[in-house]
């Protein structure tokens, strides 16, 4: 008990969800447009790699942070041409990503850092104190002052749910996503707002990223995301594909990994142990939840125009 109603325990919870819910926003997009996410690690790890890079060597976190946006822009271009245009199918696309990410950013990081890895004077995201907020007994201490991606976070998740919901940008992108035929004899250019949609996802993934190495590690070493991208798409599945869903998923995964930290060296249970918790969480979530909730119709479905 005492463990659960440290604030501390709380704050964590949320500032390690972050990530997670930034990748599981972008699977959001490119699910809700049709286009399975499996490469949401991928994008994630370069991410962190490019924030990190470019914060080091323009001494600027938010350079770093525009860098992040852009390089996962940029692999989901790669993962968008592939699925959309020439419709590999998505799983053995997104894994090819994945890996691809994983060797590039090693080789990176060892070619330009070395043994002697991240510098130590790379600039951080801020910390974000909340004048009201933070006075606020119980609240405070848990939501009054955190890195500022965290408060972002609130920002772009809300902007993308009207986007999604309320726009007929996002009424486009939905039907892409359901009945692809039907959009494209009403005159919308699937294949565009699948290819598009799918960028944007790997945009909002890079941030999760950058959010792990300079928001909350400020530091990079390969494979950092350590699966954080898997349970991302695990999220989007638990939320039911919506932003807020997939965001309250994440905040799960978060305290999950937030709890495992904590009862180390106050419980008597392995360490090892321990850390398996946000991975049995995940497994556990799924297999509760799965089939309980309608994907896309259309997901993971290449569309040929010309058929």
């Amino acid at each position: 008990m005492n463990v659960l109603l440290n604030p501390e325990l709380w704050s964590s919870a949320l500032t390690l969800a972050i990530p997670i819910a930034f990748a599981a926003l972008g699977g959001v997009f490119s699910e809700r447009a049709g286009v399975v996410n499996i490469a949401l690690e991928g994008k994630m790890l370069i991410g962190a790699f490019a924030a990190v890079a470019f914060a080091s060597l323009f001494h600027s976190a938010w350079i770093g942070l525009i860098a992040a946006i852009l390089a996962g822009a940029l692999t989901a271009m790669l993962f968008a041409w592939a699925t959309v245009y020439l419709r590999a199918d998505h799983i053995i696309a997104g894994l090819a990503i994945d890996i691809l990410a994983a060797g590039l950013t090693g080789f990176l990081f060892n070619s330009i850092y070395g043994q002697m890895g991240t510098p130590s004077d790379t600039p951080s995201l801020p910390i974000w104190h909340v004048p009201l907020l933070r006075d606020i007994p119980v609240l405070g201490p848990v939501l009054g002052h955190h890195e500022a991606l965290v408060y972002l976070f609130f920002l772009v998740l809300g902007v993308s749910n009207w986007v999604l919901f309320r726009t007929p940008i996002g009424l486009r992108w939905r039907a892409v996503g359901e009945y692809p035929r039907a959009a494209d004899a009403a005159g919308v250019p699937v294949l565009r707002v699948k290819f598009w949609a799918v960028v944007a996802a790997g945009a909002v993934a890079g941030l999760g990223g950058a959010d792990l190495s300079i928001g909350i590690l400020n530091s990079f070493s390969p494979g950092m995301t350590t699966g954080r991208g898997f349970i991302a798409l695990a999220a989007v599945i638990f939320g039911a594909w919506r932003p807020w869903g997939s965001f309250l998923a994440a905040l799960l995964f978060g305290f999950a990994t937030s709890l495992s930290f904590q009862l180390q060296g106050t419980a008597a249970i392995s360490k090892n142990i321990l850390l398996m918790l946000p991975y049995i969480v995940t497994i556990l979530a799924l297999t509760g939840f799965v089939g309980r909730t309608t994907a896309p119709a259309a997901d993971g479905q290449p569309y040929d125009p010309e058929r």
